[in-house]
């Protein structure tokens, strides 16, 4: 029986390490010279893939792509707190209404689910998600959180981050895409393995100019980040 106490007791360690380890990763991510990681770059290395991640600052990013994927992925990114609340409610309403639920995921949740957890829809992944998500939104400011953000996102089969997707798409560097292109690169981060930004089709092309018109009077919406 004491054997088995203290093999419990190791389990339980072992499981209070594994979900401590996000929040130290979070406290130790605030220093700007660290340059995360996501848990898909990590699978890419594991089943020997590799992957094209090459790092930018946030200055370095064209404001055109940060508009447009503000537009296109969390239009309330600089007012809510990590998770925008009342969107989550109203998914939540639909659901237990039995109607198909739309995505309510912000950019912090995009975030903390990228950086570590992963892919697929599980009500265990979200419970974790929105907990980390409020957490690095409290620590990080919102130009290191949307920094972080777009250099780990995925455009592509082992294309990570906003500089290996502008010149793996456009051939030019981050800070040179303009507003129809970064249009392009916002729309196809909900499934960047069907939406090519490079060669998009009428469908593709709609949506990029329905983000690109709106990214053009977000001036409100992004000051967090340029003030």
């Amino acid at each position: 029986m004491s054997q088995l106490r203290r093999n419990w007791r190791r389990l339980v360690l072992v499981v209070l390490a594994i979900v401590a380890l996000p929040y130290v990763l979070i406290l130790l991510y605030t220093v700007e010279f660290v340059r995360p990681v996501s848990t898909l770059m990590l699978r890419d290395l594991a089943l020997l893939r590799g992957y094209d991640r090459q790092w930018v600052d946030f200055d370095d990013i064209s404001p055109n792509l940060v508009q447009a994927v503000m537009m296109s992925e969390d239009g309330q990114f600089c007012r809510h707190g990590g998770v925008d609340w009342g969107e989550m409610r109203a998914v939540v309403n639909e659901a237990l209404a039995g109607e198909q639920t739309r995505g309510a995921s912000t950019i912090p949740m995009q975030t903390a689910k990228n950086l570590f957890l992963w892919n697929g829809r599980s009500f265990v992944r979200k419970a974790m998600e929105l907990p980390l998500a409020v957490a690095a939104d409290f620590v990080w400011s919102k130009r290191r959180l949307m920094e972080i953000y777009l250099n780990i996102a995925e455009w592509g089969p082992g294309i990570y981050g906003i500089e290996a997707a502008a010149q793996h798409h456009f051939k030019l560097p981050a800070a040179k895409l303009s507003r129809r292109q970064a249009a392009l690169l916002a729309v196809s981060l909900p499934n960047p393995y069907e939406r090519n930004a490079g060669k998009p089709g009428r469908g593709l092309q709609r949506l990029a100019r329905l983000i690109e018109r709106r990214a053009s009077r977000s001036g409100e919406y992004i000051k967090c980040l340029y003030e």
